[in-house]
């Protein structure tokens, strides 16, 4: 792949025109939701996780299926249930004909992943998605086995139902790059989509990306060069969202239980690169930090009682911060 390219001013030039070309691919099934669309590609070139927020039918699975359809990977989706056991996601070992134990590979097994209503499963088997995305592997009967690369996994989950689900922890939380809140379209938005989905058409989607073009643009994105001072930027912004800490002012203090941690500073830098990096530029600017904060800090700090109370939200409190 590299050699396809004179340089790396030319290689992020054809990451910028890849984007392009993803998101009007996107466009011809996918109404509106344009920052959203945007995200969910960041995160995909920033090799990280991502999470839908949002309530039923605003079309979360149908974005994560028709990313998964312009670009040539191998696609699964998960429905999560109650009764899902660690087993069903990440296969488990059969008896075959010759009287062997043989390795069935589960749904976990493939380049994107949509886990859906990722909430509605017990721990255990949240536990078993965690491994899959922290270590790119899964672990059964005592064997690790690699997952192919690249491997996206793209959650949904629904903020109004909480009967019957299991809040994601933190620690599951925080192995997602981006949190990524879907409102409702616009009255125009919404016509645009009820006449498109009320027909017989269907657009025709061309691939875009190969996994080979994705992993050299991942890897790509990592060489794009830092200022020190947006680096020091993006570290003290997730430094100002810990309590008690010398950068923390009295909001925080007020109103925050726990802060970010590390992987939120890291999150911030690579988010900040393939912002500036789809948008055309050759590194990135505070502003690019700015663009991106609130989808990597919103599910990394968690208010407490007062904040409730008093009906502040964490995207008020990381307004504030920035």
């Amino acid at each position: 792949m590299q050699d396809k390219y004179k340089n790396d001013v030319e290689a992020v030039d054809a990451l910028a025109q890849a984007y392009r070309d993803l998101t009007s691919e996107i466009g011809k099934v996918i109404v509106g939701q344009k920052e959203v669309v945007k995200t969910v590609i960041i995160s995909l070139f920033g090799n990280g996780h991502s999470l839908l927020v949002g309530v039923p039918g605003l079309a979360k699975t149908l974005l994560v299926s028709t990313i998964a359809e312009v670009l040539d990977l191998d696609f699964k989706r998960i429905q999560f249930t109650p009764d899902l056991m660690p087993s069903d996601i990440t296969g488990s070992e059969i008896l075959n004909e010759d009287r062997h134990f043989e390795f069935n590979k589960g749904p976990l097994f493939a380049n994107i992943v949509l886990a859906d209503e990722i909430n509605r499963t017990p721990p255990k088997t949240q536990a078993a998605l965690l491994e899959a995305m922290q270590e790119r592997s899964v672990t059964v009967s005592g064997k690790r086995f690699e997952l192919p690369k690249p491997f996206f996994v793209l959650a949904t989950q629904n903020p109004i139902e909480q009967e019957g689900t299991y809040p994601l922890p933190e620690a599951q939380l925080d192995r997602f790059m981006f949190n990524i809140p879907l409102t409702y379209p616009s009255y125009e938005e919404e016509l645009q989509v009820v006449k498109d989905t009320t027909s017989v058409t269907r657009p025709k989607l061309q691939n875009v990306l190969t996994g080979e073009q994705i992993l050299f643009f991942q890897n790509l994105v990592r060489k794009i060069p830092i200022a020190d001072n947006v680096l020091e930027y993006a570290v003290s912004l997730a430094s100002k969202s810990r309590p008690g800490t010398p950068k923390a002012d009295a909001l925080v203090n007020d109103y925050i239980s726990w802060g970010a941690g590390p992987r939120a500073s890291q999150y911030l830098v690579l988010g900040a690169k393939c912002h500036a990096a789809v948008n055309g530029k050759y590194s990135p600017d505070i502003e690019d930090v700015r663009a991106i904060a609130n989808y990597v800090l919103r599910h990394r700090i968690v208010r407490n009682y007062k904040a409730e109370a008093e009906g502040i939200t964490e995207e008020d409190i990381i307004k504030k911060m920035l």
